[in-house]
């Protein structure tokens, strides 16, 4: 039996694939539970239209984030902390203090997106950051820690 999947079912597919089950699983659980319907050949041209009208909406994202993604590597973030003599902060620098710092210069990036090797910065120094724009643009944006003039 021929199905189209309407969301994500574990060990089977993915959204909008079709895929091939047994007809007890099909017809007693997933079309009942509105994990899928029949893949009839009307439903298949309609799932080919909504995958090339997502494909293009897809891709119109995945270009706006590549120019973000050119901003972000022109960009000077300097990010000034109390520390000790020998460099060490006191405290940390992690992804929400980064999140700030781009706010300010007028990008608004969500902390969860932004990663930072080992997590946190303890040092002063230059470091680099890993910022998920997209599922498939990851930007790298460098920024420095700096003691804070006493």
């Amino acid at each position: 039996m021929e199905l189209i999947l309407k969301q994500d079912v574990e060990n089977l597919g993915f959204k909008n694939d079709i895929v091939t089950v047994k007809n007890g699983y099909g017809r007693n659980f997933l079309i009942p539970q509105g994990f899928a319907i029949m893949a009839t050949p009307s439903a298949k041209k309609v799932l080919s239209e909504t995958l090339k009208q997502q494909a293009y909406k897809e891709q119109k994202l995945v270009d706006e984030a590549k120019k973000a993604a050119e901003t972000l590597k022109g960009l000077e973030i300097k990010i000034t902390s109390k520390a000790g003599g020998s460099g060490k902060l006191f405290g940390s620098i992690n992804n929400a203090d980064l999140a700030e710092s781009l706010a300010q210069n007028g990008i608004e990036i969500d902390k969860k997106y932004i990663s930072i090797p080992g997590n946190t910065v303890k040092t002063t120094g230059a470091f680099t950051a890993s910022v998920r724009l997209h599922r498939t643009v990851i930007a790298d944006l460098p920024f420095e820690v700096i003691a804070e003039a006493n």
